[in-house]
């Protein structure tokens, strides 16, 4: 571990069984001491107000306020405190906002005791405490080719975001959802997320009709025709 005799850690996790199997772990790993444990991102930001714990070990799909918010609170609130994420997502929209917002550890939740250990030494020691899997995901980003997208109307339709109009092309293109995750470098529980909020926001109730909404508004383009 670091020079701190004992390395004072918060949990947060809405999961309670999960949660409280996290806290039981950690009490058996040498040099941690876990001082306090949250329900949701909100209770995580008040408990390092509270407490200043060292590390905190943060999941992502929380209620009232995710791990991804919860984690760019305190890195700018409280710098002294360093985020490790420990999730079941590994997936690009999941991993990528998380490290953006100032977590320099990320494990999934089969990381053994060990992992866990390094991790929090690593992230102390200002280096990254990433898994081998995260950290093979991170390689293969850098080296994967830009895939030029054609360009969508300064002001897109229906207040669609950039990713659910990347999402609508695919489905333009004929891709199905398992497809276009493997397009994307994301889960398909991701990608039904923003076929669901594309279709709400554009009053859409099936692929055929996302498929003509996208020729009527330039966001894609019939096969056969060059895209502009």
């Amino acid at each position: 571990m670091t020079a701190r005799t004992v390395t004072r850690v918060v949990v947060a996790d809405d999961q309670t069984v999960v949660r409280e199997g996290i806290v039981m772990l950690l009490g058996l790993l040498p040099g941690i001491e876990v001082v306090g444990s949250a329900a949701d991102g909100a209770d995580a930001i008040r408990l390092v107000a509270e407490l200043r714990p060292d590390v905190v070990l943060m999941d992502l799909r929380m209620p009232r306020c995710d791990g991804v918010e919860a984690t760019r609170r305190i890195r700018a609130e409280h710098p002294g405190t360093q985020v490790v994420v420990l999730t079941t997502y590994a997936d690009d929209d999941s991993l990528f906002p998380a490290l953006q917002a100032g977590a320099r550890g990320y494990l999934t939740k089969d990381a053994d005791g060990d992992e866990i250990v390094r991790a929090i030494d690593g992230v102390l020691s200002g280096e990254a405490g990433l898994s081998p899997t995260i950290q093979r995901r991170l390689l293969e980003r850098v080296a994967e080719p830009v895939r030029p997208l054609p360009q969508p109307p300064d002001a897109l339709p229906d207040g669609l975001t950039a990713r659910e109009v990347e999402v609508l092309r695919l489905v333009a293109d004929g891709q199905s959802n398992p497809e276009i995750a493997r397009t994307l470098h994301v889960s398909t529980e991701t990608v039904k997320t923003h076929i669901n909020n594309l279709f709400a926001k554009a009053g859409l109730r099936d692929r055929a009709e996302a498929i003509h909404y996208a020729y009527r508004h330039g966001l894609a383009q019939p096969p056969g025709q060059p895209i502009t």
